[in-house]
């Protein structure tokens, strides 16, 4: 580990928290004194805990979830895996579960530390040559399972039941307790074990005795493991989220109920789902995540018939109303590392059905998920279909307002980033995107997030996914608005404020930020207005003038053509709106071999793709400088 890391760190906690994490590194050498194996952590009694399930998903199984299920069990049977955007290496079907499977990096082709080595020594945070320590972990989140089991369910098919024991029973001899890269992070414990009570409440009264045992014994280990060393202070995001609801999931399999896990875990639906509906975290992805592990458990406690309070609810309802006002293709913004709860692989809209678990479970109406979505077979479909918002809508906690109607016969989604730049003193999955913009043309986005690229392994290509000039803003001499000191954490963070939100025509937004007033003297404020045809963006430099940089990311696929300060954006030949600058000092690149050259975009974990990136350089200061977006009409009217 470098001690950079450990620096940085410091500087981002309270001495509350420097106190915690001493008694944490205490109880962290006790622990690597307990090293006796399974046969410290035999099977208790185990409970069903989703007693509803499979009533709720036989009535749910339509013939696309049917089909889905199905295919997504092929695949596993046939010993192929895919996530994060990549491929793991084919295995046999006859031996689909290897020792090291558990440890292989798909993109190395390397092992992380097995049981040779003990969870709390092994150096996941590393930029080594064994790769993104996320693509590890998601294969050890057992997250193949549920569908295994539901297939079963559906289908009756034997193979599933003997996948199953399959998995299991690598799982168990490859990992013991605490020894490992599977034991080396709270949320992977939690999910794991999540993923381990599902399928006992679809299928575990047909699993063998001794892989019944097995996952006892599993579950055991993890509830000493997560109550010990939990994610406190600056690290109490949706980690902690996690954990606190592989507690609380685990204490009702154990058939007593959780009293301070069911305690802490209500306490953070306040703090990580805001007022608004927003996540705390400033992405989207994250507080779906969020929200998806909340409703897990809510739906466990009342089936326990012990519902969590109304207040639950209506934070949930109001993340759900949130989501229905975000435009329905556009990546979202800030980190997103794909983290599911319930799943069968590869999703192509997780946060909206998240968004529709929540109406379906509450009997609301919302947005229907896409036919295929297994996570309704939980939780059901909305109640009826809502009606699309259409007009401007701030979300003042959240920091976001939204604008979504129509312009030259085009439907339009807009949306403002002016909220903070993330949660707790570390921000950890925040980007330096203040007073950023993203725009959708007819459903299809055009203005873009960049997206996250890698975490651990990402070195400078994840700073720069972070940074402002990878945004749709303005930035000063190539540097963030927010200072980044490490792939998780920020030694300055700007501070935006709201300054208007005018409904009535023509709508109007401004907000500013402090990010460049201590190194340059200097506020950013931008003001959006809408227009009949487009959208005017003003941007000032209060304090200065200045040489500025302002950005607008393209989605890969677009073309840019600059004719003086005018440049056509189009996609398979019809121009979907000018942008016309100040002047002609536009830069128009894509790509690049390092970091900054030109645009790029991360359509999903793991994945880049070389895009667009106008950029007009020139003086700004207090009088402010105008880029005007102009919609074009559809080429048959």
């Amino acid at each position: 580990m470098r001690i950079g890391w450990y620096i940085n760190r410091l500087r981002s906690m309270s001495p509350a928290e420097i106190l915690h994490r001493l008694g944490e590194h205490r109880r962290k050498v006790v622990s690597k004194r307990r090293d006796d194996g399974w046969q410290r952590y035999r099977s208790p009694q185990l409970h069903p805990v989703f007693r509803a399930l499979r009533g709720a998903a036989q009535a749910n199984a339509t013939a696309d979830r049917r089909q889905a299920i199905t295919a997504a069990v092929a695949d596993t049977l046939a010993g192929r895996f895919s996530a994060l955007g990549r491929t793991w290496p084919p295995r046999d079907p006859g031996f689909l579960f290897p020792a090291e499977f558990w440890r292989l990096d798909p993109v190395s082709g390397t092992l992380w530390p097995g049981p040779e080595v003990h969870a709390f020594n092994v150096d996941f945070r590393s930029t080594g040559d064994r790769g993104d320590v996320k693509y590890v972990w998601e294969i050890n989140r057992l997250q193949q399972l549920p569908p295994l089991a539901m297939h079963w369910l559906l289908s009756g098919d034997p193979q599933c039941l003997n996948a199953i024991e399959a998995t299991i029973d690598s799982w168990h001899s490859a990992n013991s307790p605490f020894r490992g890269v599977a034991w080396a992070s709270g949320i992977e414990v939690a999910l794991r074990a999540i993923s381990l009570i599902v399928t006992l409440d679809i299928a575990g009264d047909k699993l063998a005795a001794t892989t019944r045992d097995k996952i006892g014994e599993i579950l055991a280990a993890s509830a000493y493991w997560l109550p010990r060393f939990p994610s406190r202070f600056s690290s109490a995001n949706n980690h902690l989220v996690a954990e606190l609801a592989g507690e609380y999931l685990i204490s009702l399999a154990f058939g007593a109920e959780s009293a301070s896990a069911r305690t802490a875990l209500i306490a953070e639906v306040d703090k990580q789902i805001l007022a608004d509906g927003a996540g705390a975290e400033q992405t989207p992805t994250y507080a779906a995540f969020t929200a998806e592990l909340i409703l897990l458990c809510a739906t466990a406690a009342h089936q326990a018939e012990a519902p969590f309070p109304a207040s639950v609810e209506k934070r949930l309802a109001a993340f759900a109303d949130f989501v229905d006002w975000l435009p329905a293709k556009a990546r979202g913004f800030g980190d997103d590392d794909e983290g599911r709860v319930i799943t069968l692989g590869d999703e192509c809209d997780y946060v909206r059905s998240v968004a529709a678990a929540i109406h379906g479970y509450f009997g609301m109406a919302g947005a229907a998920p896409v036919p295929d979505d297994f996570r309704s077979l939980f939780f059901g479909v909305p109640l009826q279909p809502a009606a699309m918002p259409h007009g401007l809508r701030t979300f003042e906690q959240g920091g976001l307002s939204v604008w979504r109607g129509t312009m030259n016969g085009r439907s339009i989604e807009l949306t403002y980033d002016h909220g903070p730049l993330g949660y707790l003193s570390i921000a950890a999955h925040g980007h330096a995107d203040a007073l950023s913009l993203t725009l959708c043309i007819d459903g299809d986005p055009v203005l873009v997030d960049p997206g996250t690229w890698l975490y651990g392994s990402g070195r400078e290509w994840r700073d720069w996914f972070r940074s402002t000039p990878a945004h749709n803003t303005l930035n000063i001499e190539g540097q963030s608005q927010s200072i980044i000191s490490g792939p998780f954490n920020w030694s300055h963070k700007a501070q935006a404020t709201l300054v208007e939100s005018r409904h009535e025509l023509p709508w109007r937004l401004r907000a500013l930020h402090d990010g460049y007033k201590s190194r340059f003297g200097i506020v950013h404020q931008r003001t959006v207005t809408g227009e009949a045809d487009g959208i005017l963006v003003t941007d000032q430099l209060l304090g200065r003038s200045r040489k500025a940089e302002i950005v607008f990311q393209l989605a890969a696929g677009l073309e840019a053509n600059r004719d003086g300060n005018t440049v056509m954006v189009s996609r398979g030949g019809e121009t979907l709106m000018t942008i016309r600058f100040p002047d002609n000092s536009v830069d128009i690149r894509a790509g690049g071999d390092t970091p900054g050259q030109g645009g790029w975009v991360s359509p999903r974990f793991g994945v880049r793709q070389p895009a667009q990136r106008l950029a007009w350089r020139g003086e700004v200061g207090k009088h402010g400088v105008d880029v005007r977006l102009a919609v074009s009409p559809p080429q048959h009217q």
